[in-house]
């Protein structure tokens, strides 16, 4: 099993920045994809950005492109997104996720590993 512990949300005016960090414990052997999905009230989870393991395939969907990063250090364990000129509506919970898959993919159902969540709040 694989553990995963998202940080670095928080409150940030229209316009600023923040780096979430997914720390990964436990079978981190394995060569998991990482994504990030968030969740506000009411709706569902939806797929942010991707990385595979080796960090040549990325993917975003069309809302944070040219905004938000995605990264990882394997040495480190940990897989890192740069939210940069960020607006109200990406005001969410950031939760991260692992997946055997090669390559990210957007479907919830193949990430089989998720953290608790890490609350981004962009104030207008």
């Amino acid at each position: 099993q694989v553990q995963l512990v998202e940080s670095g949300g928080g409150l940030v005016q229209t316009g600023g920045s923040l780096r979430l960090s997914c720390a990964a414990s436990g079978r981190t052997d394995n060569k998991y994809t990482i994504g990030w999905f968030r969740q506000t009230p009411g709706k569902e989870r939806e797929f942010v950005a991707g990385i595979n393991w080796t960090g040549t395939s990325t993917y975003y969907v069309d809302s944070v492109t040219g905004r938000f990063t995605i990264s990882r250090d394997n040495a480190k364990n940990t897989v890192y997104l740069q939210m940069d000129s960020l607006k109200p509506e990406d005001s969410a919970v950031y939760y991260c996720a692992a997946s055997v898959l090669t390559t990210p993919v957007i479907a919830r159902g193949a990430y089989e590993y998720w953290g608790q969540g890490t609350r981004v709040t962009v104030s207008s």
